[in-house]
């Protein structure tokens, strides 16, 4: 629930996503706090097991993600994200990094600090290809629809031109392979950093 920076309001800043090394949010959300660059690094509690004893540590709920709030119009604000350890680039699309509504933020904080039990799941949208991974389901491959509050599979038989549908819960089912599961990253930095 720490990382949380939180400096003056600037009404030009926005929250963007930016992708880490692996295992170096933490590391990266220091760098930030000490160059006083706003930032939200979500982490969560976690019970680990290891050969002589369980221990509760603080992991990152996004991994390989966190969080910053600058403004695109300040001069090197880009640049000087792009320059910290462990930070490899923005998350945009081709016009460059994208915001994230303070809404969403304000959410996943809200969440943590309730202390509600929380885990992470893929992004599944309408019309996603979705590979069922428990139940009596399992391994079976169609479109994820939604109707109303259940969502469906839609398995389809191309050559007859026909389909059948079942209903799923989206916690049994996964994105299935496709290239651009993940969003594009903007200003790699070189990686001698």
């Amino acid at each position: 629930m720490m990382g949380y920076n939180i400096e003056v309001y600037d009404p030009d800043s926005c929250w963007y996503a930016v992708w880490t090394r692996s295992r170096q949010e933490k590391v990266a959300a220091a760098s930030l706090n000490n160059l006083g660059i706003r930032h939200y690094l979500p982490l969560n509690s976690e019970l680990r097991q290891w050969s002589d004893r369980k221990q509760m540590v603080e992991v990152p709920l996004f991994s390989g993600y966190l969080f910053v709030c600058i403004s695109l119009l300040k001069k090197n604000s880009k640049l000087q994200v792009l320059k910290v350890p462990g930070i490899v680039g923005f998350v945009g699309n081709q016009t460059g990094p994208l915001p994230i509504p303070d809404q969403q933020i304000e959410d996943i904080r809200t969440v943590l600090t309730a202390g509600v039990e929380c885990s992470v799941h893929p992004f599944l949208k309408e019309g996603d290809r979705v590979r069922v991974v428990r139940g009596a389901l399992a391994g079976v491959v169609g479109t994820l629809l939604h109707t109303n509050s259940t969502s469906r599979l839609l398995i389809s038989i191309d050559m007859i031109r026909q389909s059948l549908s079942v209903n799923v819960l989206r916690e049994d089912v996964e994105l299935v392979g496709t290239s651009s599961v993940y969003p594009m990253c903007f200003g790699q930095v070189a990686a001698t950093l």
